[in-house]
């Protein structure tokens, strides 16, 4: 059979179908069982590279080239009609190896990429999991990379391209395993159109691909279209020939996809595969999973929304599509679910080894546990490859609840143990080395980090596993008595969100991990009083002040009846208020008088409320009298909020009286909140440094901004450089220098993310949210008080960078005024160090390690003067030496050295030892210093050889001194801090030694 010569558009002659390769040498098709591929000879392109050919003989017959023989070069084409390059994914291929074969997971991957490279799209590389969006906390979706381009905010740099993106979804992850199609991990292969193509096209190809490339029969395609979209049911019905049996039209909520409330928009058009065809079409559910499942989603990008709802053509109409490669690798291969594709089943089988399981035997239950570690291992093994870090916050608690939630699976389908001997060793990595086998062609950078992979995995496995059995233990028991308590009362079980809290916060149990052990057993959990405890704890950790409560006494009737505080210190620091109501020691009152303290609501307040990590302001609060002088003065201390936007002022009554109603003269100390304002600018600007200088992976993990420093946590799992320390003060002092006019917006939510703006992980926002901009640099949703210009802050300068958590880091620092008290005071230092050395302050350094060298020195001659007083003193104590036994007379020596240090009384014991001659055995006590002991003992071999050892002799010695030691057999130290018992214990040990000796030496 002589081969069909193709031009280098990979067009071909029937029916103005464009062809592209299977990638295979395979002579029988495993997707389709009336499809046969028959291998030819090959033909031979215009520059004369041979290539082989194989031809598809089925209901639609077609002949196509296959440039990725063995050995051969990667060949480029371009098309004449569009910019845009055709990047056929070339490969090696290997005889006999499953990965070559048309349905393998790593051939669909390639075929659609090359189907529609070959049709002008660029091919990109898979983005990060974790996204330059801020907006998001993980890669959901194939087009997130394109999303400026769709959103008009970056130009398009190619109007055709095709991805296959790595994606982390897990809000539904309690159905992984579970169902047959849902995942953790799991790739969107997509094409995407940027103006240029629109909904004829991506339907035709869509349909392509399906039926000619991957050779789905065409009556067990079924397609969804919006409701109101007749131009892509005309398309389906009229140019592709679907029938309209097989269409269903469906509502907004199911194919019509949006940005956020305004924005750009579309219908959706979604292709499903029929398992059960003999189930006619009448009444067909496309929702039903036993029946269906969608593999491809097609979304037109047609609209604009307004802000009154309305529909506005786009100019530019993009194309964004998605193909789970997962599902349609199920589709292919004829397995009944995701999960025992090529993909993942390899992970479920190593995990079936190290468990001692047998899957295909296995029940139900072990299935699916499984199954969630053959998904999570994948979502775990790329995660930590992008840089993700486990933590308790952001994306590092996604990757930390994973790794929890597999370890935890594991020990129930019974793995024990690395799998290479080490019953006490991590599982994880074991299968994690199975992920890494398969992730050549996912993302090809895995390989090279698999160390950093494998020991972080073993590191946050066998830190769970140090609580994990107690945490098990615990946990049964609470459940027992949930669901005890529940037969006695007659109620539904539930578990208390005080031992939610308690397993999470002590045991590190995520509490999706609790929930799902407690369903299994029949036991809710009280998630509301969980999640006060999870708010208590994050505004401990937070907050420098505790916070005020209004609940106390009749507090809470009170704040009930006053509405929310006005703020309006962003644009004043005084304004004239009235005083809505007063609280002393948590109780209202109606008038209040000197020297009480108070607590202080205000119709209205130039007062900045503690949040966002910022304090609340000082200042005081006037109520000046006729003649222009103050009647009352409170000074204000602290400012917080309360049941809602109830602005609450502490303070001191220092002149006059103060009651309900009264207008009031409320000013800001302004020294002081220029002081908040530098340190929070500087937070966002050290915010941005952070994600240049060690990766955008990073985020906030909590911070402080007060008025002499500002405190920042982020997530990072090692200590930052000098070196890093340094560029990070560098950056951020030419931002100052650069003076940057700062920018302040009101806008809604999903604009301000659609825009950029970082949103700290956790919080809660309104639909109306305040924009912080620092242009070119940083952007952050934040209702903090800033400067106006860069400039402001002066310098910025940071004090300290250490650990505060696993996974966490913290940066204290200083900017404007502090920053000049820090430089001032470490001047000072300087300078009274220069007078002191009497040397120049670059002399300094020098001079240190001179003097430190000379101490040095002194030191040394000091240990060998009392190392020789040491000798001296036991060359008159060996006098004191008695014999002990009969047999073999052995010389003991149990004295008290005074005041002698460890070293000197180590110096001593040798000379011992050396003078009384084997067999000898010496005890020596001293007490260095107050609340110190030392004690040495020093055995010869020949004592050692009757059976006594001075490392477990002496141990129990020093345990009456209220400490403890050891060593090898001829030697052991030891310390106590009980020295008052010293003598006693040397007493004790003289005792039992010549006990010991007495018998074993007679």
């Amino acid at each position: 059979m002589e081969g069909l010569k193709l031009p280098l558009c990979l067009g071909s002659s029937y029916g103005g179908k464009s062809l592209v390769p299977f990638l295979t040498s395979t002579l029988v098709s495993r997707f389709h069982p009336r499809c046969n591929l028959a291998f030819t000879t090959g033909c031979r392109d215009h520059s004369g590279f041979i290539m082989p050919t194989l031809a598809l003989i089925c209901p639609t017959s077609f002949s196509y080239t296959n440039s990725n023989m063995k050995g051969s070069q990667e060949v480029q084409f371009t098309m004449r009609s569009t910019s845009a390059s055709i990047q056929l994914i070339t490969e090696e291929l290997v005889e006999g190896n499953s990965k070559d074969l048309p349905t393998s997971g790593d051939s669909i991957r390639r075929r659609f990429l090359n189907f529609y490279a070959s049709r002008g799209h660029k091919v990109l590389p898979s983005a990060s999991l974790v996204p330059d969006d801020p907006t998001v906390l993980l890669t959901i979706a194939g087009m997130l990379q394109f999303k400026p381009i769709f959103l008009g905010k970056v130009a398009r740099q190619v109007r055709r391209a095709t991805t296959a993106q790595k994606c982390i979804r897990t809000n539904d992850v309690e159905n992984v395993g579970r169902t047959s199609r849902h995942h953790t991990f799991f790739e969107m292969l997509g094409n995407f159109s940027f103006g240029d193509y629109f909904k004829k096209e991506a339907i035709k190809w869509a349909w392509e691909l399906t039926t000619m490339e991957f050779g789905l029969p065409a009556e067990r395609l079924w397609v969804s279209v919006y409701e109101d979209d007749d131009e892509a049911f005309a398309i389906w019905t009229l140019e592709v020939g679907v029938p309209a049996e097989h269409i269903k039209r469906m509502g907004e909520e199911d194919n019509f996809w949006t940005s956020g409330v305004t924005g750009p928009c579309g219908p959706c058009s979604e292709i499903y595969y029929d398992f059960h065809p003999e189930r006619g079409h009448s009444d067909a559910d496309l929702g039903d999973d036993t029946r269906f499942i969608e593999f491809y989603n097609l979304v037109f990008m047609q609209y604009n929304r307004m802000d009154d709802g309305s529909l506005e053509p786009l100019k530019q109409k993009n194309i964004d599509t998605g193909l789970g490669l997962e599902r349609m690798a199920r589709i292919l291969q004829k397995v009944p679910n995701n999960y025992e594709t090529d993909l993942i089943f390899p992970i479920i089988e190593k995990a079936s080894e190290l468990a001692n399981v047998s899957y295909a035997i296995a029940d139900d239950s072990i299935k699916t546990n499984l199954k969630i570690i053959g998904d999570h291992s994948r979502a775990i093994v790329f995660l930590l490859s992008d840089g993700v870090v486990p933590s308790n916050i952001g994306r590092g608690y996604v990757v930390r609840r994973l790794i929890r939630r597999a370890v935890r699976t594991g020990r129930l389908v019974g793995i024990k143990g690395d799998g290479r001997g080490n019953i006490e060793g991590a599982f994880l990595p074991t299968i994690a080395e199975k992920v890494i086998d398969l992730s050549t062609y996912i993302d090809s950078d895995v390989k090279g980090r698999a160390p950093r992979i494998l020991e972080e995995l073993k590191r946050e496995e066998l830190r769970f596993v140090l609580t994990l059995e107690r945490g098990e233990k615990l946990l049964d028991q609470m459940l027992a008595d949930a669901l005890s308590n529940a037969q006695k009362n007659g109620s539904a079980p539930c578990l208390s969100g005080k031992d939610a809290f308690l397993l999470y916060d002590t045991y590190g149990f995520p509490v999706e991990i609790t929930r799902e052990v407690a369903c299994e057993r029949g036991v809710s959990i009280d998630m509301d009083t969980f999640d006060i405890e999870m708010e208590n704890q994050r505004r401990q950790s937070q907050a420098a002040h505790n916070a005020v409560k209004l609940t106390i006494g009749n507090g809470a009737d009170l704040t009930e009846s006053i509405p929310d505080t006005e703020f309006l210190g962003y644009d004043t620091l005084s304004t004239r208020a009235v005083v809505e109501g007063l609280l002393a020691n948590g109780k209202p009152v109606l008038q209040i008088s000197k020297g009480s303290e108070v607590e202080i609501l205000l119709n209205r307040t130039p007062f900045y409320a503690e949040s966002g990590g910022q304090i609340g302001d000082n200042g005081f609060l006037f109520i000046p009298d006729a003649g222009n002088q103050q009647k009352a003065v409170i000074e204000i201390k602290d400012v917080q909020k309360s049941l809602g936007n109830v602005f609450v002022h502490t303070g001191i009554v220092k002149e006059g009286n103060i009651e309900v109603g009264r207008e009031v003269e409320a000013a800001v100390d302004t020294r002081l909140r220029q002081r908040a304002k530098v340190h929070h600018t500087a937070t966002h600007l050290l915010q941005a440094a952070l994600k240049i200088v060690i990766g955008q992976e990073t985020s906030q993990a909590g911070s402080l901004v007060a008025f002499d420093r500002l405190r920042f946590d982020f997530n990072f799992h090692r200590p930052l450089s000098e070196n890093e320390l340094m560029k990070i003060e560098e950056l951020i002092n030419n931002w100052i220098v650069e003076a940057t006019p700062l920018e302040t917006k009101v806008m809604p939510l999903t604009d301000a993310k659609r825009a950029g703006a970082i949103a700290m992980f956790g919080e809660k926002y309104r639909d109306q949210v305040r924009v912080v901009e620092v242009p070119g640099i940083s952007m952050e949703l934040c209702g903090g008080t800033h400067v106006s210009n860069t400039s402001e802050l002066r310098g910025f300068k940071i004090i300290s960078e250490q650990g505060i958590a696993s996974g966490i880091r913290r940066i204290e620092a200083v900017a404007g005024e502090a920053f000049i008290e820090y430089v001032n005071a470490r001047d000072n230092y300087v300078k009274q160090l220069c007078s002191t050395l009497k040397v120049k302050a670059e002399e300094v350094p020098t001079r240190v390690e001179t003097l430190q060298e000379e101490l040095r020195m002194a030191r040394n001659e000091i240990s060998a003067v009392r190392a020789k007083a040491a000798v001296y003193k036991a060359s008159i104590v060996a006098n004191n030496a008695f014999l002990v036994g009969t047999a073999k007379k052995i010389r003991v020596l149990v004295e008290c050295m005074d005041d002698i240090d460890a070293d000197s009384l180590k110096s001593a014991a040798d000379y011992l030892v050396d003078v009384l001659q084997d067999p000898a055995a010496v005890i020596l006590g001293s007490c260095p210093g107050e609340g110190k002991v030392s004690l040495i003992a020093a055995f010869t071999p020949g004592v050692v050889d009757i059976g006594i050892e001075a490392g477990k002799f002496i141990d129990p010695i020093a345990k009456l001194c209220g400490g403890g030691g050891g060593g090898r057999p001829t030697f052991a130290q030891a310390g106590g801090r009980k020295s008052e018992n010293l003598l006693s214990a040397l007493e004790k040990a003289r005792a039992e030694l010549v006990s010991v000796l007495s018998e074993k030496a007679s």
